[in-house]
């Protein structure tokens, strides 16, 4: 018997119980389709956030202040082993003008201070919108977070001297204040203050349920006059001058900044610095780990598919147990019948993971959670190779055991 005939005896056989045959291969295209998902899930969201980190650029430190740490000025007495109660600094204009001393950190490029302003009412003519994050900050932060603009130009040092009302504004406040008109050089009401558009911030994107492109950016002395107040900073973006300058860069500011804020213990600070170049790896690591973790929950589900096509191959030999003596009989030999049944055992497994890689294909082609899944080609070979080798794994032990029965009990067989 050829492997023609072996594998229409297969098809006659898996034809003979359709549903039965439908129903076995869902177990294993719920599984595959599962594997491929989960894997293209953890892989968009490992891209998105990168994404945004790789947005501030990679020789960028964040400066943020950090109420869990500790300044230099002593509140209270201590108590018991938890060290003197100390009152924290936050992060002022003075702290950002200092870290650009270049004797003290000759290895900082430039340096922005950052207030924001969270759905700020902005209205043009009937048109209104709360901006998302109005920023008021330098010229140089636009360079240090990687911002181009589209349309216009930013604003300059004489506008941050002069504390100008003008503002560059994100995509998606032109689009919902302008609509398809120009905005260079029209006036935007911002809390009732007027604020000139002098820019176009080019298309960052969404990620998730954040707009990056939400977004207003002005001279930081027009917001503080107009809307923040002159307190204190919620952020300095510090450049450094290069991505192999930016871990010395960071011993540069965090020196400055402890002794500024009197820190005695540089293990609590009352600020935090964040490094995106260590971020990203840090990220990746994470992310990786967690895809990881995924695929492998997933991948439960195919084994249990697995013992699904076994049980089913165990009912189908014990169902056709005379139909085997008969064959037998007639001088089919044993190879002929393992071959018959193993190929009805895989049959049942491609057809069920080329369903789920089709579903799968299909399901990355829509957002999860504000995610787009990112197709993984491996993830499809080994999905589909472990749905393969599960059906000769599994069906193996039916078909040896259908394999191994004799004639004359095939055919008492009632």
């Amino acid at each position: 018997m050829n492997q023609i005939e072996i594998l229409r005896f297969a098809l006659r056989g898996l034809l003979a119980n359709k549903l039965r045959s439908a129903l076995t291969t869902l177990g294993i295209l719920i599984g595959v389709a599962a594997v491929i998902m989960l894997v293209a899930v953890g892989e968009g969201s490992s891209r998105s956030i990168q994404q945004n980190i790789q947005r501030l650029g990679a020789n960028t430190l964040t400066i943020s202040p950090s109420f869990s740490g500790g300044g230099g000025a002593q509140r209270g007495p201590s108590r018991g082993n938890a060290g003197p109660r100390t009152q924290a600094r936050q992060l002022s204009l003075a702290d950002a003008r200092a870290l650009t001393d270049k004797t003290l950190a000759p290895s900082v490029k430039s340096v922005s201070p950052v207030v924001t302003v969270s759905a700020a009412p902005a209205a043009y003519g009937p048109a209104s919108h709360p901006i998302a994050q109005l920023v008021g900050t330098y010229p140089s932060y636009f360079e240090a977070v990687n911002k181009p603009v589209a349309k216009g130009a930013y604003f300059y040092n004489d506008d941050v001297i002069a504390a100008r009302k003008v503002m560059v504004i994100g995509q998606t406040v032109a689009d919902e204040l302008f609509g398809t008109a120009d905005p260079i050089g029209k006036q935007v009401s911002v809390s009732g203050v007027p604020f000139t558009v002098v820019g176009v911030l080019k298309a960052a994107g969404s990620s998730g349920a954040q707009d990056a492109d939400d977004v207003a950016v002005a001279p930081l002395p027009a917001v503080q006059q107009s809307l923040s107040g002159f307190g204190s900073l919620n952020q300095i973006v510090v450049q450094a001058t290069g991505a192999e300058t930016t871990s010395t860069a960071q011993a540069e500011v965090t020196a400055i900044l402890n002794q500024r804020h009197g820190i005695t213990n540089p293990n609590n600070p009352d600020y935090r610095l964040l490094n995106q170049a260590a971020l990203q790896e840090t990220v990746s690591e994470a992310t990786g780990t967690f895809t990881v973790l995924l695929a492998a929950v997933a991948a439960i589900s195919l084994l249990v598919g697995g013992i699904g096509i076994t049980n089913i191959m165990l009912v189908t030999v014990t169902e056709r147990t005379r139909e085997i003596g008969i064959r037998k009989a007639l001088g089919a030999p044993r190879s002929a019948i393992l071959g018959q049944f193993l190929m009805e055992a895989t049959l049942l497994s491609l057809v069920g993971g080329l369903s789920g890689v089709l579903v799968a294909f299909v399901g990355t082609r829509f957002s999860i959670a504000g995610i787009q899944p990112v197709l993984v080609p491996s993830s499809v070979v080994l999905a589909l190779g472990v749905s393969v080798g599960i059906g000769l794994f599994f069906g193996g032990y039916p078909a040896n055991r259908a394999a191994k029965l004799r004639p004359i009990e095939a055919l008492r067989h009632e």
